[in-house]
């Protein structure tokens, strides 16, 4: 794989910065010969450095602990108290509270709220303005995505929506066949007779913007497929699964 083919999940390269030993050999060659993976690990490392040696932020307010705990399904929904019995201690999580952000646009929100999450968990301080600024999500249609032939594999999909409209389908795949080329997400006419290519799913989870006039009573099948890096923008006919969108 070359640099430019495909870049190493923006999740991993997180973890690396954080200096967790994570990521396949494929993903820590491509990570050596690529500039703008490298750069990106460079970056986050040093916002990871600038955060442990900042000064023990603000507390959060109540409000922000209960959305926490609410979003958790916590049944204590009251906030950490920092007593003055460890002063130094305290500080020092507070200090260790801290959430990258990520360079680039990803769809993997669920794995940023869970780091905003733990983050006032343990540090009960330092993320209470990401948490603030998630959107909420409500699930607008599910669908189980069964193997086509020749696959064994098993996922799931749904579109989720914000308090704007927006639109995203997520998609979870559990594929552990070997293979070559890479995953693409479709959604589909009932009868096949047209398609809308929604993106390429990177591992085994993945978030895709929908446009806002994509009609998904219309479109209302979730299709990944497996395509080869041959020019052709089209369907390659090699569905991996597929499944309808139940609303």
């Amino acid at each position: 794989m070359s640099p430019d083919d495909q870049h190493v999940d923006d999740d991993l390269l997180t973890l690396l910065a954080l200096g967790e030993q994570v990521g396949t050999s494929d993903d820590l060659a491509h990570l050596a010969a690529c500039e703008r993976c490298a750069a990106e690990v460079a970056s986050l490392a040093d916002v990871a450095v600038a955060a442990r040696h900042a000064a023990a932020p603000t507390p959060p307010p109540d409000r922000v602990w209960a959305a926490v705990a609410a979003e958790l399904d916590l049944t204590d929904r009251t906030p950490p108290v920092t007593t003055s019995a460890e002063p130094e201690r305290d500080a020092a999580e507070q200090a260790g509270a801290v959430v990258l952000p990520l360079a680039r646009p990803r769809r993997s929100w669920g794995w940023v709220a869970a780091a905003a999450a733990a983050g006032v968990l343990i540090g009960g301080v330092g993320t209470w303005a990401a948490v603030d600024r998630q959107p909420s999500w409500d699930v607008l249609a599910t669908a189980v995505l069964d193997p086509l032939p020749g696959w064994e594999a098993l996922g799931s999909a749904q579109v989720e929506t914000d308090s704007s409209g927006h639109r995203v389908l997520v998609v979870d795949l559990d594929d552990q066949q070997d293979d070559q080329g890479f995953r693409e997400v479709w959604l589909l006419k009932p009868d096949v007779s047209g398609l809308v290519s929604v993106g390429t799913l990177e591992g085994t989870s993945g978030r895709f913007d929908l446009p806002a006039g994509l009609d998904l009573d219309e479109f209302s099948v979730v299709d990944v497929s497996l395509e080869q890096f041959d020019g052709d923008p089209a369907h390659s006919g090699d569905s991996i699964v597929r499944g309808a969108l139940d609303a």
